[in-house]
């Protein structure tokens, strides 16, 4: 099983013991929803894990709006939910994908190399008839062994020494209005890191949320060219996993700066720039 799975490989495989299912509905606006619906109806045999209170860690003035969280506190979350390093796991969201591949990419940073996407979103799976359940499946933890990835990150000092190279493509994920600091809804300044170039995460995928073809996605990705050095970010750490996922789909890799923009305008002496 690659990074992504489908719906109709899952539903095949729902009673697998060595899979472990991990629903990551999450509404920015409303946090509480995504545990609302998980309650109301999901994937059967799927737990849940919330960016807020499981996939991110405390705030502070620097680090950004969802740093990573303590790894300790983490790994213990995944042990109780079944998660070790043998198994396979499917993570889903119904967003078009932020916050499962958030989940993906942080088991890929902690040396977990058996996590894939569902390459859907929930409403379709619902929509299209496959099987709900409001049954909360019970724990049965597991020993999870640690092998932290620290190639795969950055942190704001290595970012500032890529604007200052050319041995990178640095990419915002953000949306247009936002990358050209036509509107700043979040975060304290408006624009973007200088150099970056803007490939907003949302158009990797269809309005079900299913990642586009490999072919679509070297097309959008071929002003790349072949740099081997990407890096990547987006507001917060969150959106920007869904083109990390991309560009892996495609075989590129790259590192996420994952205080992202919020960490970035949190410095007073950032340079931001701005295209209207």
């Amino acid at each position: 099983m690659g990074n992504l799975v489908s719906i109709e490989y899952l539903n095949e495989h729902l009673n697998d013991k060595d899979i472990v299912i991990v629903d990551c509905r999450f509404n920015l606006t409303n946090p509480d929803q995504g545990r609302k619906d998980y309650k109301e109806g999901h994937i059967p045999g799927a737990f849940f894990l919330d960016l807020d209170k499981d996939l991110s860690g405390e705030k502070y003035t620097h680090g950004g709006r969802h740093p990573l969280p303590n790894i300790e506190v983490f790994v213990d979350k995944i042990e109780k939910i079944g998660i070790d390093n043998t198994k396979q796991v499917v993570i889903y969201d119904d967003q078009n994908g932020p916050f499962a591949s958030r989940l993906w990419w942080m088991l890929k940073y902690l040396g977990h190399n058996r996590a894939s996407v569902l390459n859907a979103n929930y409403s379709t799976w619902k929509n299209q008839g496959y099987p709900i359940s409001k049954e909360i499946p019970s724990e049965d933890k597991t020993n999870f062994n640690v092998d932290i990835q620290n190639d795969m990150i950055l942190d704001v000092d290595q970012v500032k020494k890529i604007t200052e190279s050319n041995n990178y493509d640095l990419i915002d994920s953000r949306s247009f209005e936002r990358f050209i600091g036509e509107t700043e809804p979040i975060d304290l300044k408006a624009g973007h890191i200088p150099g970056a170039k803007n490939y907003f995460w949302e158009e990797n995928v269809t309005e079900n949320g299913v990642m586009k073809s490999k072919k679509q996605l070297e097309s959008r990705f071929s002003s790349l060219g072949n740099n081997k050095n990407i890096a990547v970010y987006c507001g917060s750490g969150v959106t920007a996993t869904v083109n990390m996922l991309a560009l892996e789909t495609i075989g590129k890799k790259a590192k996420l700066y994952i205080g992202g923009w919020s960490d970035w305008s949190s410095y007073e002496d950032n340079l931001v720039e701005k295209e209207i």
